[in-house]
């Protein structure tokens, strides 16, 4: 089987692998460089649980081909936080109870991310939405709902 290089930054470090063409990206943050923040379930789109941001925007990472992501800045969960401190969306879910398993959360947490980054103050309807790709079976999704409604007002007080 052929291998290809492959560059990329993650969690904003410069990342080079060879890596088999088929390899999904979800395959590559995890058995190549050991993040396992990000989870595997469905393999096949559905659950959420796999997502990333890809240059700012929240993807599945497992039906995302690596080698399509050359040149590109990925962040994972293991990126979120910055300098020690929690991003406010985690600290959010946090304080709100929005957290049980976890095995979501990193989803979540993310796809939340991308919303406020592209909407920074969601009604609980364009939350909701942007939410949709990631299933929970523990917490019924009013409490996420919640915490990213929290997150971004506090943010948005932030913000200059």
């Amino acid at each position: 089987m052929s291998r290809h290089a492959l560059s990329l930054t993650i969690n904003g470090e410069r990342y080079d692998a060879e890596i088999p063409a088929g390899m999904s990206l979800l395959e590559l943050l995890r058995e190549e460089f050991g993040l396992t923040g990000t989870k595997t379930n469905c393999l096949e789109a559905e659950c959420g649980v796999c997502t990333v941001l890809l240059d700012g925007k929240a993807v599945n990472s497992c039906i995302t081909l690596a080698l399509q992501c050359q040149g590109s800045s990925v962040t994972t969960i293991e990126g979120l936080a910055q300098g020690g401190e929690l991003h406010p969306l985690q600290q959010a879910f946090i304080e709100g109870g929005a957290v049980q398993c976890g095995y979501c959360i990193p989803g979540m947490l993310l796809s939340a991310k991308a919303l406020l980054d592209a909407n920074p103050l969601p009604d609980e309807a364009a939350i909701r939405e942007g939410l949709a790709g990631t299933l929970c079976r523990c917490t019924g999704y009013q409490k996420i709902v919640d915490a990213v409604g929290r997150a971004a007002r506090q943010m948005a007080q932030v913000r200059p």
